[in-house]
């Protein structure tokens, strides 16, 4: 169901205005703030598909209509939560070195904290832009002020990056879940997957896909590869460019 209008403003609002603002309603004495955070919760325990009003509500110990008092849904608690996250990141123009070096350390970090948190990876914030979302972009945006590029390529680069770790968290978090399951027999994944190769290749199947799943490449050298080309095309294109 598409987001009202209504709900849309209230969102905003709530983006805008601070989480620990009280609100008037039931005797509970809850902040939007202990509301988001007991959603952060579940993402993190439960994975963010089990993310629900009602469960929310449990873990707080009140009835679920209360929290409507606070937050209008949970696409709104979503909202809250990705700029809550993007909070926590330094602003990327603070880093120390040059421009590479700073969208290095901020693709990095990024991939740790998705891999740890793997439930944003998941969750798109919709059409709603909270201020350290806003403060992030724009700080990562000045990372590249010295050097020629307008600010429309600069966000271009910006949103590159970040679809870059994006692709490729999803693909490490898939590999990760794989490592820790499991069959009714205790087997893990790959010793069923191995298993399986084996059969195919007793009856003769050859081809580079099942190579590649017998000895799949490192995920990380893989990512660290995909940002050191896209770097130097970035490069490239400021090293045409004539700089005061």
């Amino acid at each position: 169901m598409a987001p009202t209008r209504r709900s849309i403003e209230a969102t905003l609002d709530l983006l805008w205005t601070g989480l620990g603002r009280p609100r008037r309603g039931p005797r509970h004495q809850l902040t939007v703030r202990r509301v988001m955070e007991a959603a952060m919760a579940v993402a993190e325990s439960e994975g963010v598909d089990a993310l629900s009003m009602r469960k929310v509500a449990a873990h707080l110990g009140v009835g679920a209509s209360t929290l409507y008092t606070y937050v209008p849904d949970k696409d709104a608690l979503l909202a809250l939560m990705v700029d809550e996250m993007i909070s926590q990141a330094p602003l990327p123009h603070t880093r120390p070195g040059t421009w590479r070096e700073k969208v290095e350390a901020w693709a990095r970090e990024d991939m740790a904290s998705l891999r740890v948190h793997p439930w944003l990876i998941e969750v798109t914030s919709g059409p709603f832009v909270g201020p350290h979302a806003f403060a992030w972009t724009d700080s990562a945006i000045r990372v590249f002020d010295d050097t020629g590029l307008s600010a429309e390529v600069a966000l271009a680069v910006v949103e590159s990056v970040d679809a870059l770790v994006r692709g490729h968290v999803a693909q490490i978090v898939v590999a990760d879940r794989a490592e820790s399951w499991s069959d009714p027999q205790g087997r893990s994944f790959v010793s069923v997957q191995e298993s399986y190769l084996a059969t195919r290749r007793a009856e003769g199947t050859r081809s580079a896909s099942i190579e590649r799943l017998q000895a799949p490449l490192d995920a990380m050298a893989v990512f660290e590869r995909a940002l050191a080309w896209l770097l130097d095309g970035v490069e490239r294109d400021i090293a045409g460019r004539d700089v005061p």
